[in-house]
């Protein structure tokens, strides 16, 4: 009992969150405290190409370092939010947005588990329905008769 414990124990500090902090340096950071909050928000809204699952402020991955400095540059340079993230997505596409917009290739994305499950529910009434009138016509006239006794009781 004591070893499943200390293994529980053990599992449980494993999967507790491990903090990422974002700016690895105070160098990093716009002396403007508005741009700053530019950069910040842009940055909340532009994905990680390495971890794939965060931001580029919430990553501590070297390119999401070099994504946030690009973001920085531009935004003292005087580049509008709408710019910046344009001139990410032409860089790096649609995917670097954490939530790209809806297009044509998302709606694809959205509607194809619905639509392979609609075409896996339509193999498996056709096949169910098909097994269906195999089994009853294989069945001599007897036999039938029979199995419609059967089914009475």
């Amino acid at each position: 009992m004591r070893f499943i414990a200390i293994l529980f124990i053990f599992c449980i500090s494993l999967s507790a969150p491990i903090i990422a902090f974002g700016i690895d340096s105070p160098d990093e950071m716009l002396a403007n405290p508005q741009q700053e909050k530019r950069a910040e928000n842009l940055g909340s809204q532009l994905r990680c190409l390495v971890c794939q699952n965060e931001s580029i402020e919430d990553s501590s991955a070297d390119l999401a370092k070099d994504l946030r400095k690009v973001v920085r540059q531009r935004i003292a340079a005087g580049d509008t939010d709408q710019q910046v993230m344009q001139w990410m997505v032409d860089h790096y596409g649609n995917f670097i947005r954490l939530n790209p917009p809806f297009t044509i290739t998302t709606a694809l994305l959205w509607f194809m588990p619905i639509l392979a499950l609609s075409i896996g529910l339509m193999v498996a009434f056709v096949t169910l329905r098909k097994r269906k009138n195999t089994v009853t016509a294989a069945l001599s006239k007897e036999e039938q008769k029979r199995l419609n006794e059967l089914m009475k009781d």
